[in-house]
């Protein structure tokens, strides 16, 4: 064997050897968990509360070993609540952060627009936030609620205990403002009360007052609403309000945080939600307790939009467990076969990639918190994606 031949055989090995290393480094490195959410826009409301129930799931999951003995990072972009926000978002955290999942809550068109780079990357998506409804993807999961789980509560209440018969509709002009009033629309037309008005205003709008006046001219005795979460349901609540509407009102974007933002204004309206800060069950107790001891002042109140983020990354961690890697493809087959027990109870996400939840129809008190007026348990989704 000539020197030549030795020191090429070294150097090979060498690099052997830094190759095995750095597939060990890259095993052995932390799970990145992307979070692409509306930390500017429409969501600018609710985002904090959803970042600071990821950072309580991943401390304490950290705290308890990590997963298959490998820590939880998190990767969080501002996808401005849109399209082209989300777009810049999903791109950067799954090419170039290379997070293994992607778990957030967002409005239905920074969805939309995450969708084909989660597909084209190849990564579980777990979609936190409530939304209109049949959006299929084999990589798609969600924990939260769609229009046949919310919508009913209220409509009901409306009819049978309120006497409502004229309703008039009020969204943001976008997937989740008009997939949720098409569907109420139905349902209340079913139930054989009529629709006497129904309008819609870009996200981005702020200024009501000519749909408002519409609402009062109409003849309604109830008003239901559906705008992305967070500005658009504080500016069109504070004036509703201004204006004098008395009529029973039930908004279908209001989460527990954004009534309390609201103030007064949101006193009296009707929600329907899997979430409430009241549930009196030992495991939202200990939740709520661990959100104060670790936010202390800076806590935002949890909420039908953060709490499922919470859920969401316990979800994903069984399901990595269950799994045993990270493997996209072992994930996806474990996330329907996995629960969770938390806040909002039992969590399984095991009808077409949805969850069947139990469900609070809650009428908000002046002090933005919740008093329950009905439970319905274990609701199902109905028929999302029956082709998954």
């Amino acid at each position: 064997m000539t020197n030549r031949t030795v020191i090429l055989a070294i150097a090979s090995a060498a690099l052997a050897g830094v190759a095995v290393a750095t597939t060990a480094f890259a095993e052995e490195g932390p799970i990145k968990i992307g979070i692409p959410v509306g930390l500017s826009g429409a969501n600018s409301v609710v985002a904090p509360s959803v970042v600071q129930s990821a950072e309580l799931a991943v401390a304490e999951i950290n705290e308890a070993g990590g997963v298959l003995g490998r820590q939880l990072a998190l990767e969080i972009a501002d996808d401005a609540s849109g399209a082209a926000g989300a777009q810049k978002a999903f791109d950067a955290l799954v090419f170039q952060k290379e997070v293994n999942a992607v778990i957030t809550m967002e409005t239905s068109a920074a969805r939309n627009a995450g969708l084909p780079i989660i597909s084209k990357g190849d990564i579980p998506y777990i979609y936190t936030s409530f939304y209109e409804g049949k959006s299929c993807n084999a990589n798609l999961f969600v924990n939260a609620w769609v229009p046949e789980q919310q919508v009913p509560p209220i409509v009901d209440n409306f009819i049978k205990s309120q006497g409502a018969r004229k309703f008039f509709l009020i969204g943001s002009d976008y997937a989740f403002g008009r997939g949720m009033l098409e569907f109420a629309k139905a349902y209340i037309e079913k139930a054989g009360a009529s629709i006497v008005g129904e309008e819609y205003l870009p996200m981005e709008g702020s200024d009501w007052t000519a749909i408002i006046s519409n609402l009062k001219g109409s003849g309604a005795d109830a008003v239901i609403t559906s705008t992305a979460g967070g500005a658009p349901n504080v500016t069109l609540t504070k004036q509703l309000r201004g204006a004098g509407v008395t009529i029973p009102y039930g908004n279908l974007a209001v989460d527990e945080g954004t009534a309390r933002s609201m103030g007064a204004d949101a006193a009296g309206i009707f929600i329907s939600a899997s979430y409430v800060t009241s549930i009196d069950s030992a495991a939202n107790k200990s939740f709520l307790a661990a959100m104060q001891k670790k936010f202390g002042a800076e806590l935002r109140t949890p909420n039908d939009l953060s709490v499922p983020e919470y859920e969401g990354i316990y979800l994903y961690k069984a399901a990595v467990e269950k799994a045993g890697s990270t493997d996209t493809a072992a994930v996806l087959a474990a996330l329907p076969e996995v629960s969770f027990v938390g806040p909002r109870g039992t969590v399984s996400m095991s009808r077409q990639h949805h969850a069947p939840l139990t469900m609070y129809l809650g009428q908000v008190k002046p002090d933005g918190s919740v008093t329950v007026v009905d439970t319905f348990e274990g609701v199902d989704p109905g028929e999302q994606c029956p082709n998954l």
